[in-house]
């Protein structure tokens, strides 16, 4: 079970988002014993990876959800089994692991089968055949580890014993009433009957009590290419194990077979348990390979996943599964919205252009010096959620932060990076509407209205022009399915300081209220407006209340 704690923004990442989770992640390993790991919750934009291109660093790891997987639970991992083992090694290996079933797998490692006490006990009674060492192709490495048995003279061309088990308490006389060529022959310490199986040509003697073959008859047993092993045990006891040499290939079932995902969610593998009888299933991994087994038992966990939430607070925009775990602390720059939490945390939420200035100001305040790459995300970030400065939710820590970063990180013009890093991230050319769309889309709950506002920087609106209309559908659609009330698209030119709104939805008149606009073509020009969560959300919060 992987004691961590994830360390994430908010879905559809922007580079504040990606580079506050580095950040922090990075500061927590620094101060704290749980080990803190950088998430995303998508895709990254192209301005965040000339960022993290520029300071050659990977970007996290992509968190789907933080709902309990398999992975995340303390599951059997005894090792499988393979189909030719003996029945007695399997059930000693039941035994002595107190279990009930075990996998069993082909030679890569992928399930084949499984073996239950059930299945085992059940066939067990069945198979009671003297030719079932010939169904069940037993091998003879199999006859003597069950037997116990010491190998006298072994015939290497015969891979299959055929015939039928005979118990051989009779004179020599009457053998040829009972035994044939081929057959399994168990015989006490007599001569007599041992030269007679010999020249019948049965395929296997097993002699008890641990008698050995009379020397005159090992040459003439070679001659006719029967096999010969001694056993310790009496004939009872050795006809009743043989019995247990055969292969688990043999009984184990492998029909209908039940197995789970390391990835599979609990929630899921329950609903499945709850309609099937199985003490345990089979467990595999990404290449289908066995690595253990589950049990109901397994389930009955009070384990969370440990989150810490950067640059968002509202449920909406956070990892799926949220309300199945643990959120320890939220670091955050934006309103206040619907996150709760069982336990009190830290949260930090303060006023600025950048939640990572808070990430920032968290390492000066603690006298640590973030590496340069951490520096050089942080500054990045700071950056582009201020637009330079220009942002009107810009404030002097922003500023004292960002150049006091880019000095750790070795940024000698803060005006040529940010030029090259929005360059890079506004530019439009060869994405779809979707993609422009979903790069920077926040949902938002204004008490029972829903509103979508996406946001684009760009140094080119008119470029945008072409795909107006197929935009304009794309966000009806999105309003449509998903139910939002209205959904926005900003197009923020940072050189002109101000956005192109595009709008969809039942409600355009909560937009042309807000900004006191006309909307033309369902857009229009908003001069100044530059940061959503300052210039469109509060505004339009107040305009949809007031219109309800």
């Amino acid at each position: 079970m992987e004691n961590v704690v994830y360390v994430t923004g908010h879905k559809n990442p922007d580079s504040d988002s990606i580079c506050a989770a580095y950040g922090y992640a990075a500061f927590k390993n620094k101060i704290s014993n749980l080990p803190a790991i950088p998430v995303r919750l998508g895709n990254v934009n192209a301005e965040t990876q000339f960022i993290l291109d520029y300071f050659k660093v990977e970007a996290p790891r992509l968190l789907k959800t933080v709902r309990l997987r398999l992975e995340d639970l303390d599951i059997d991992t005894i090792n499988p089994i393979t189909s030719n083992i003996s029945l007695k090694m399997a059930w000693n290996i039941m035994r002595d692991n107190h279990i009930k079933s075990l996998p069993v797998v082909d030679n890569h490692g992928r399930l084949a089968g499984i073996l239950s006490i059930s299945n085992l006990t059940s066939s067990y009674m069945d198979i009671w055949d003297n030719n079932i060492l010939a169904k069940s192709k037993t091998s003879i490495g199999n006859i003597l580890d069950t037997l116990s048995a010491n190998s006298i003279y072994i015939n290497k061309d015969c891979k299959i014993f055929k015939g039928k088990i005979a118990v051989t308490a009779m004179q020599p006389d009457s053998l040829k009433e009972f035994v044939d060529e081929g057959d399994i022959a168990i015989v006490g310490d007599r001569h007599d009957v041992q030269e007679a199986l010999i020249d019948i040509k049965t395929s296997l003697i097993i002699i008890t009590g641990s008698h050995e073959l009379a020397p005159d008859l090992f040459s003439k047993a070679k001659e006719n290419g029967v096999t010969v092993i001694s056993t310790p045990h009496d004939s009872f006891t050795a006809s009743r194990l043989l019995i247990q040499s055969i292969p688990v290939g043999y009984v184990m079932a492998t029909d209908n077979l039940i197995s789970f995902s390391k990835y599979d969610l609990i929630d899921d593998i329950k609903d499945i348990m709850a309609e099937t009888r199985y003490h345990s299933y089979p467990v595999i991994d990404e290449d289908e390979r066995v690595i253990g087994t589950v049990s109901r038992y397994h389930l009955i966990s009070n384990h969370k996943k440990k989150v810490i939430q950067v640059d968002h607070n509202e449920r909406g925009q956070s990892v799926d599964g949220l309300e199945e775990a643990e959120v320890l602390e939220i670091i955050d720059h934006h309103r206040v919205a619907d996150i709760q939490t069982s336990n009190p945390i830290f949260f930090r939420n303060e006023p600025l252009g950048s939640s990572s200035t808070i990430v920032g100001k968290c390492y000066f305040e603690h006298n640590i010096t973030p590496s340069k790459e951490v520096a050089g995300l942080l500054c990045g970030a700071i950056i582009s959620d201020t637009l330079l400065f220009k942002s009107p939710t810009c404030t002097e820590q922003d500023r004292v932060t960002c150049k006091k970063l880019a000095e750790i990180a070795g940024i000698e013009s803060l005006e040529e990076f940010a030029k090259e890093m929005f360059k890079a991230g506004t530019s439009l050319k060869g994405k779809s509407v979707s993609q422009i769309f979903n790069q920077d889309f926040k949902p938002f709950s204004m008490g029972e209205v829903k509103v979508g506002v996406a946001q684009v920087n760009t140094m080119d609106i008119d470029g945008f022009m072409p795909l107006k209309d197929e935009m304009l559908s794309f966000m009806q659609s999105e309003a449509d399915s998903k139910g939002y009330n209205v959904v926005m698209l900003l197009l923020t030119d940072i050189l002109k300081e101000g956005s192109q709104v595009l709008v969809a939805g039942e409600r355009h008149d909560f937009v042309e209220k807000t900004f006191n606009v006309e909307l033309n073509d369902s857009m229009a020009f908003l001069p100044g407006v530059l940061s959503r969560k300052k210039q469109v959300i509060p505004p339009l919060t107040n305009v949809v209340n007031s219109m309800k």
